[in-house]
């Protein structure tokens, strides 16, 4: 049987978004958000594909929280925003990380076990 997903649906990438954009960031410094959107769509062999009316909420709350940064450069007459991950940030993909690996392997010990009841 051959399983193909273009796309996790947004129940289960709802509170994933934040975490993947501070570990984008983190191995790769500062970006652009459409680097970032291509970033993730390759990552994700395309399974997860970030829309800007996601991600630039997401990018502005994190930037509020003060776990991003952002320098703005001007190419011709736009501006583009170059975001990077700050100390904070650092620290809280730390945590976040141990948080959703432990998440999976919990759900991966409930999806792949036959649970008994009393």
């Amino acid at each position: 049987m051959m399983y193909i997903a273009s796309m996790y649906s947004r129940e289960l990438l709802k509170g994933i978004l934040k975490p993947i954009i501070l570990k984008l960031l983190s191995d790769n410094g500062r970006m652009h958000g459409y680097e970032m959107v291509r970033t993730i769509k390759d990552w994700s062999g395309e399974k997860i594909l970030v829309k800007e009316g996601s991600l630039y909420p997401t990018l502005h709350a994190l930037t509020r929280d003060g776990l991003l940064t952002y320098e703005e450069e001007f190419i011709g007459k736009r501006v583009r925003k170059y975001y990077s991950i700050s100390k904070a940030g650092k620290t809280r993909l730390e945590e976040r990380k141990i948080e959703i690996l432990d998440f999976v392997d919990t759900l991966s010990n409930m999806f792949n076990s036959k649970h008994l009841t009393t």
